[in-house]
């Protein structure tokens, strides 16, 4: 319960719902519903927005906290992307999306990005047949994910095939029966509860 309340002040806080808690998150039990204000005892009077600085701090909180990056984590990304060819903000999308964690999550097999890291590292998934234990594991185009086969009877899981649906039109395809997604192309069109352009220019100071 504590760990729960914890998760929800990280939300009240940030302004933002970040699927932290999984179904709960789209109920109305969702705490930036039903206590939309800060947590703390000045929360109902604090006016969001603010200085520049504020705002670029505040989305790099969204993503530490959506994706369980550290600091350190968080600055070896950005310093990449600045140093790659590519755009900064599709190089940082792309280093996210396709974390193992994110991709299970991406493709239903868990209801949260934090469950997906859960259960990756306690070896619940493969990639090519091979256990990842590691959430940060960079998941490559070509590459299938799979739910252990011992854990496909889980109660976790057992239920899993009637929720997934077959994906024809993402950067994924999901197998119900098996288990298991493809990963077909970069990810596309995934929404972000968070300004990335914020964050590149909080890092470029």
């Amino acid at each position: 319960m504590r760990l729960l309340k914890s998760k929800e002040k990280k939300e009240r806080a940030l302004g933002t719902k970040l699927g932290l808690k999984a179904y709960r998150c789209s109920s109305p039990k969702c705490a930036t519903i039903r206590r939309p204000s800060r947590p703390g005892m000045h929360g109902r009077k604090f006016v969001r927005g603010g200085s520049e600085f504020k705002l670029q701090l505040m989305e790099k909180q969204k993503i530490k906290v959506s994706y369980g990056l550290t600091e350190r984590q968080m600055k070896n990304i950005f310093k990449k992307a600045s140093e790659s060819k590519k755009s900064a903000i599709d190089f940082i999308n792309q280093k996210l999306e396709m974390r193992l964690d994110s991709v299970v999550f991406r493709m239903g097999l868990t209801p949260s990005l934090i469950m997906a890291r859960h259960l990756v590292s306690h070896g619940h998934f493969l990639v090519n047949g091979r256990k990842v234990t590691i959430p940060s594991y960079q998941v490559r185009v070509g590459d299938i994910v799979a739910v252990k086969e011992k854990m496909a009877q889980h109660l976790l899981f057992k239920d899993l095939k009637n929720i997934l649906k077959v994906s024809k039109d993402s950067w994924f395809s999901i197998d119900p029966e098996k288990l298991e997604g493809k990963v077909k192309s970069m990810p596309q069109a995934v929404e972000l509860p968070f300004n990335i352009n914020l964050v590149v220019d909080y890092y470029s100071r």
